[in-house]
């Protein structure tokens, strides 16, 4: 109940303290992936209806290797996808949802959390203005923030890891959440403040559909050996509180962030059950992302402070931990990108030798046929593990409607128990085909 009386105090404080409209951000300055998500200030005709897209997919994958605790392949699936909203006189509605045939899956029936079964609700919620400097959106949505490339520190909102690496499209790597939000906004500064009334975890690994190392059998598992998880669970008592203080100065948006919660995977373990815990996680960030030198140059910091082992002395908590990420764009020529990043952790207290983990990362963009074709590169090495993980894919818009799509997932490393050396036997390739309207 702290929390829920912290976002009324917040918003109550605010609102009465601001007055001003949002203000505009300049073009090009929003991460790649907030891009084209839903804009809740768009000016759009009002409409009687409801407005509607939807989109058809097939989608196949191929494992590099075959393996005996997996399935035959990894994707084997159609969907449906509908999206709906519409203006009432005092709110927005919006509406996603997925109708999904996955051959993979066993789990048939419907799990609206997990994203299992039948259908996968994206979005059900709706968005309303008691004042013109307060946005608040309630229900079921898709929440994002931070700088990084598929790195995320201060973005705490849940990830379907699963999706990603099996080939499924990228809007799929972020999971919804059941949340509401708060969106201020003043002269001096904006505040995003979003409370989660229950834990929202990752849709993370465990063995289902990604094998992975098992540090008590010291070997990759699989359907073999599936996580069993204690998951926080309790209604406005194992809740998540995230916010975000930004604003730019010049050309330059800055931002602190805030989140109390859990770690979002497993980052813990009963000593007497064996199960994987998520342990209580505080983390204090901040960000900065601007034009430089002809590109786009960003940074973000975060500390992750394990509160269930403030001493780093529990071996079955994980530690508190900083993590830091520089990176920069530039387009070298028409149409070809180039995008790098530096990412460091420092684990606090750690047991082991190396306390450090350090990461170089690109993406080599190229448009082509009137940007009709769509050619990327994106390689995540750890100099520090020499592991790396390594994604092309090739995206081919026909026409207004078809499209196509070739993609792969690859994974290295000289040990099992690495990051990126887990996931060796996962190596797959994956085709799409899309008809959307």
């Amino acid at each position: 109940m702290r929390s829920i009386y912290l976002v009324i105090m917040l918003s109550l404080l605010w609102v009465g303290l601001a007055s001003a409209e949002e203000p505009a951000l300049p073009a090009g300055l929003l991460p790649e992936q907030l891009q084209g998500n839903d804009d809740l200030w768009d000016d759009e005709e009002d409409s009687d209806g409801w407005q509607t897209t939807s989109f058809w997919e097939a989608r196949v994958g191929f494992w590099r290797n075959e393996q005996d605790f997996l399935a035959k392949r990894p994707l084997t699936e159609g969907r449906f996808q509908l999206s709906a909203e519409r203006d009432f006189e005092l709110v927005t509605v919006y509406f996603t949802a997925d109708l999904l045939y996955d051959n993979i899956e066993t789990q048939r029936r419907a799990k609206l959390e997990t994203g299992q079964g039948w259908v996968d609700l994206r979005h059900a919620n709706i968005v309303f203005s008691p004042q013109s400097n307060l946005d608040i959106r309630l229900g079921r949505q898709t929440l994002t923030w931070g700088t990084g490339d598929l790195i995320f520190i201060n973005d705490l909102f849940p990830k379907d890891w699963n999706s990603f690496l099996i080939g499924r499209d990228d809007a799929y790597l972020k999971a919804p959440s059941d949340a509401v939000k708060f969106s201020l906004f003043s002269d001096q500064a904006n505040l995003d403040l979003v409370y989660t009334p229950r834990f929202d975890a990752d849709r993370y690994i465990n063995g289902e559909r990604v094998s992975y190392y098992n540090a008590n059998l010291k070997r990759i598992t699989g359907t073999d050996a599936i996580v069993s998880v204690e998951k926080p669970e309790q209604w406005f008592e194992d809740d998540e509180l995230a916010l975000r203080l930004y604003r730019h100065i010049a050309a330059y948006e800055i931002a602190l962030y805030g989140y109390r919660g859990f770690w979002k995977s497993p980052g813990g373990a009963n000593p007497v059950t064996g199960n994987a815990l998520f342990p209580r996680l505080n983390v204090y960030g901040a960000s900065l992302r601007g034009p430089l030198l002809g590109g786009i140059v960003n940074g973000e910091w975060g500390f992750y402070d394990s509160k269930d082992d403030p001493g780093g002395t529990n071996p079955f908590v994980n530690n508190s931990e900083q993590r830091l990420l520089l990176g920069y764009e530039h387009e070298l020529i028409s149409n070809l990108t180039l995008a790098l990043q530096l990412y460091s952790t420092h684990r606090s207290n750690n047991n082991t030798d190396n306390p450090n983990r350090h990461e170089i990362s690109s993406r080599l963009t190229w448009l082509a046929l009137n940007q009709k074709l769509t050619t990327s590169i994106f390689l995540r090495y750890s100099t520090s593990d020499n592991d790396y993980y390594l994604r092309p894919k090739v995206h081919y818009s026909v026409n207004d409607y078809w499209s196509c799509e070739f993609g792969a997932n690859i994974f290295y490393g000289e040990r099992a128990h690495t990051f990126f050396g887990q996931f060796e036997y996962n190596d797959n390739i994956y085709i799409a085909l899309r008809y959307g309207l």
